[in-house]
């Protein structure tokens, strides 16, 4: 349970999920929340780690920093993917039970499950089949995390949870072209085709891959939830090594659609040219969430709240994005 005169370390307060988080922390009455930037500590240095974790001392450690993006970057940087977040979480981890931190919540992602596993997939689909090639080597790195936290808990008696977002998307996003997620880049796309008048924006893959999509806000939401459920609730919907939580919309949507619902939210009146030559990624990914419905959470904002709302956030920052 989280008090409020508990000292939290957040991790990546500067990303879109970790920012989401130190709002809802900030609203939430939460006063002792320690940050720091990247130029303030490099979360792959472990020196640097132990001497900021002997310092601070926290009572709780949320772990949000991570190096992401699309299938173009995790392609081009497989290196830098895995190794800077083995790097993190394996610091961070590691360091928190050194000075005595008995809660830490490790943000994963939905790619650790198989490229073929049953939809929607379940947390025990885990490590039973071979993963999406384009983002493998974070995968890797995240299915770690989950296993770090987990021996952890099983060594030393520590409650080291996991959470596991689906797609997310919200202000704050990374809207570079190359670099990004499917949102953020087709809402740059139509926005920039609308701003040109360009007759047509090209999108990657057939329109045919299925996705789901979960607003920042919500996730930052099932994050508190899940911090503040007792032991007991969280280890009677999960396992010592199985103990990680999905945490989405249990709903999803082909890339077509995505696309054209973007389209409209933009107000863009070209076409779309789809590129086949492209990757899908992976054919289908929606999480079973009826574990973290089961204690009680839910998201609230349905994809075309959400996605006006990222678009109207976009456009107030968009001078922001001009060197990219």
């Amino acid at each position: 349970m989280v008090e409020k005169q508990d000292k939290i370390y957040l991790a990546g307060h500067r990303g879109m999920v970790g920012s989401a988080i130190f709002r809802q922390l900030t609203e939430a009455g939460y006063q002792n929340i320690v940050v720091r930037t990247h130029a303030e500590l490099d979360l792959t240095d472990q020196a640097a780690v132990r001497d900021f974790m002997e310092q601070e001392r926290p009572d709780q450690v949320i772990l949000a920093a991570a190096k992401v993006g699309g299938i173009y970057a995790n392609n081009e940087y497989p290196a830098e993917f895995i190794y800077q977040n083995l790097m993190m979480e394996a610091n961070v981890v590691h360091q928190a039970w050194q000075v005595g931190c008995k809660n830490l919540l490790f943000l994963g992602s939905s790619c650790i499950y198989p490229k073929f596993a049953e939809q929607p997939m379940q947390e025990n689909a885990l490590l039973t089949g071979v993963l999406e090639s384009t983002n493998e080597p974070y995968a890797i790195a995240k299915i770690a995390g989950i296993k770090l936290c987990e021996s952890y808990n099983r060594q030393y008696g520590v409650d080291y949870r996991s959470v596991m977002p689906t797609n997310l998307y919200g202000e704050n996003d990374n809207f570079h072209l190359e670099n990004s997620h499917v949102i953020p880049a087709l809402i740059r796309k139509f926005h920039d085709a609308k701003v040109s008048n360009s007759p047509a924006v090209s999108v990657w893959g057939t329109g045919k891959a299925m996705r789901e999509f979960l607003h920042v806000e919500d996730m930052a939401a099932a994050c508190l939830h899940v911090m503040a459920l007792d032991k007991e609730q969280y280890q009677s919907c999960t396992e010592p090594m199985l103990s990680h939580l999905n945490v989405g919309t249990g709903e999803d949507v082909t890339v077509r659609e995505l696309a054209e619902t973007i389209q409209d939210v933009v107000g863009y009146q070209g076409r779309i040219s789809w590129d086949s030559t492209k990757p899908d990624g992976t054919p289908r990914k929606l999480m079973d969430i009826s574990k973290l419905k089961s204690l009680g959470w839910q998201p609230k904002i349905a994809l075309k709240e959400g996605l006006d709302r990222t678009y109207q956030w976009f456009v107030e920052h968009q001078g922001e994005f001009k060197a990219h």
